[in-house]
């Protein structure tokens, strides 16, 4: 392989002991990896460091100005980002060094990842979360970090393309777990939605949810998983009928306050 550029990965952690070794081996490739750690309670930071990670300790002010944060703090032009909970598989590894040593001669700015969703005990090729394409692979330059909360995301500017192999994500321990992160996105969400100017009509509440549903169980084939598929999808309507339901507090809150 022809002299490649060098890479930087980073990682936003807190208490990720379960995942954070598998996460970092899976990047061993890179010629730097950051984590940036918002006080850990558990092994997380002592892990991060036998490793040979660079960490930074901050206060968690939210996904995207802990991402934004983690991208500046990357000393190479081409960054990965990665959660501690994903794997880069070695078909991707060598698509990532690949483009990066065609980097000089391509006007590429940043490059895909299909996301492939580990949960109930099955990789879901099949329906529900997949295809599951995530903006990963950056030039540090030409990328900001934006969207909302819980759903950041670095916005690049130039031409784009999509990397063969698959980013592992080991997305929920069990369905208990799966609807606390849930819930919490709910509330995040919720919060950043109502601070735009959005609004919770009964229309979103009814409808909304039950779109969420159709999308996940019949677009995206989630039947096609059975049982697992149905759960799934209604927990996506969960998500989106809470999302609103808060907004809706958020709007019952601000008029108690006004009376």
């Amino acid at each position: 392989m022809d002299k490649r550029e060098k890479i930087s990965a980073f990682i936003i952690t807190f208490n990720e002991e379960r995942y954070l070794e598998a996460c970092i081996q899976s990047v061993s490739f890179c010629d730097e990896i950051i984590v940036i750690d918002s006080f850990s309670q558990d092994r997380t930071v002592e892990i991060a460091k036998q490793l040979g990670a660079k960490v930074f300790t901050r206060a968690w002010p939210g996904y995207r100005a802990q991402k934004a944060f983690g991208l500046e703090q990357c000393e190479n032009e081409w960054v990965l980002n990665i959660d501690a909970d994903e794997r880069v598989t070695p078909e991707l590894k060598e698509n990532i060094l690949s483009a990066l040593s065609q980097a000089k001669s391509k006007n590429i700015n940043g490059y895909y990842m299909n996301r492939v969703v580990f949960f109930l005990d099955r990789w879901w090729r099949r329906g529900g979360w997949y295809p599951e394409y995530r903006l990963r692979l950056l030039r540090k330059s030409k990328t900001t970090w934006g969207g909302t909360d819980p759903h950041e995301k670095p916005i690049v500017e130039g031409q784009t393309e999509t990397l063969g192999g698959e980013l592992e994500h080991y997305t929920y321990k069990n369905i208990e777990d799966q609807f606390s992160r849930l819930n919490k996105h709910s509330t995040d969400a919720a919060r950043e939605e109502y601070q735009l100017g959005g609004r919770a009509s009964l229309f979103s509440l009814i409808v909304n949810p039950l779109v969420r549903f159709f999308k996940f169980y019949v677009i995206k084939r989630g039947f096609s998983e059975g049982k697992a598929g149905f759960i799934v999808a209604l927990a996506e309507a969960y998500y989106t009928f809470m999302k609103y339901a808060k907004v809706w507090e958020h709007e019952f809150n601000e008029r108690k306050k006004r009376s």
